[in-house]
């Protein structure tokens, strides 16, 4: 089938577009290429633009009548940015999503994966979360992808919308070709900034948050590896009617994890096992937004979508230095 990945030329987006061509789908990118790079996009059918803008979806559509299902990815990411700069995140996360989903469905093409993330959940004593669990997010980010669940969930209970929700843990690693990854100059999330400091780019790495209440006092995280989460993308459009004929809803919660949790410290010593050097670091406060974190129950997942994660951390981190050793060959920088 066809599937339309709005944010297809992002790290999770490029990749997610090679898992479908490799199950024998095409995908059909449409990205703004505000962050994505181009070199991403690679020979595949691309529309550069917004997701908001209507004439543009209209176009995709009588371009490409055989798209069936839309991965919408699209999103502003940064949890800090999110807190200085709010309004660039709810209009781009909430507002822009909301013409999305209205286009599509005036269009006719109802079906909707939708990238969440993990950063919704409330924290839990125990650390590990379902579906079920507690929400209670943290950052405008979290809250812009917290309010889309809502939306989805409304509009699919009085509309024909129909919608798979996917709340990502942390992705980390590559391409398993090391043809994309980890994109930004400066990444902000904790696996780019320990592989800055120990490619010596940075001067340490610097460990947020070291009295919380974890095993270590370091956060606590669920790492997934990138390709396996791009698996699940694949599993959800493949099965999305038979998926949401199970819950008998038309709409469906799923965590896309590994189902362990790993502190940053433990993080950190599986980092340098595989880098086969320790790494400078550094204990600072915690940065706005942060959450004490948690791991994800992926035994629904495992049901509903026949999918679950096979790479371990290790793996992940591998790939990571891999990617990050190749990128200026694909993206001209280190």
């Amino acid at each position: 089938m066809k599937v339309l990945i709005t944010g297809g030329a992002g790290y999770i987006g490029s990749t997610t577009a090679k898992a479908l061509e490799q199950a024998g789908h095409t995908p059909v990118v449409l990205d703004s290429l505000l962050t994505g790079p181009r070199a991403f996009v690679r020979d595949r059918i691309f529309y550069e633009g917004d997701i908001a803008d209507r004439g543009l979806l209209e176009q995709v559509t009588r371009e490409h009548p055989d798209i069936e299902c839309t991965i919408h990815m699209a999103a502003r990411i940064v949890v800090p940015e999110s807190v200085a700069h709010p309004y660039d995140y709810y209009r781009d996360n909430v507002v822009k999503s909301l013409t999305l989903f209205d286009q599509l469905l005036a269009m006719g093409r109802p079906r909707i994966v939708f990238s969440s993330s993990a950063s919704v959940y409330a924290p839990v004593e125990s650390f590990v979360v379902d579906e079920t669990s507690p929400v209670d997010p943290r950052s405008p980010y979290a809250r812009t992808k917290l309010m889309m669940e809502h939306v989805l969930n409304d509009m699919a209970a009085a509309t024909d919308l129909r919608a798979i929700v996917l709340r990502y843990f942390n992705p980390i690693g590559s391409d398993p070709d090391l043809a994309s990854g980890v994109y930004t100059r400066e990444p902000s999330h904790v696996l780019g900034q320990m592989t800055l400091a120990a490619l010596g780019r940075r001067p340490a790495f610097q460990v947020t948050g070291t009295d919380l209440p974890t095993r270590d006092g370091t956060g606590i995280r669920d790492y997934v590896h990138v390709w396996d989460l791009a698996q699940a993308h694949v599993a959800a459009v493949e099965r999305f009617d038979a998926a949401l004929a199970a819950e008998s809803a038309p709409s469906t919660i799923l965590n896309v994890g590994t189902g362990h949790g790993v502190t940053v410290r433990e993080l950190l010593g599986i980092f340098e096992e595989v880098f086969g050097r320790s790494v400078p670091a550094v204990d600072v406060p915690p940065r706005p937004g942060d959450a004490v974190g948690a791991y994800a129950n992926v035994e629904k997942a495992r049901e509903v979508l026949g999918w679950s994660s096979s790479r371990t951390v290790s793996e992940g981190v591998d790939a990571a230095l891999a990617w990050m050793r190749r990128r200026r060959r694909v993206l001209g920088y280190d």
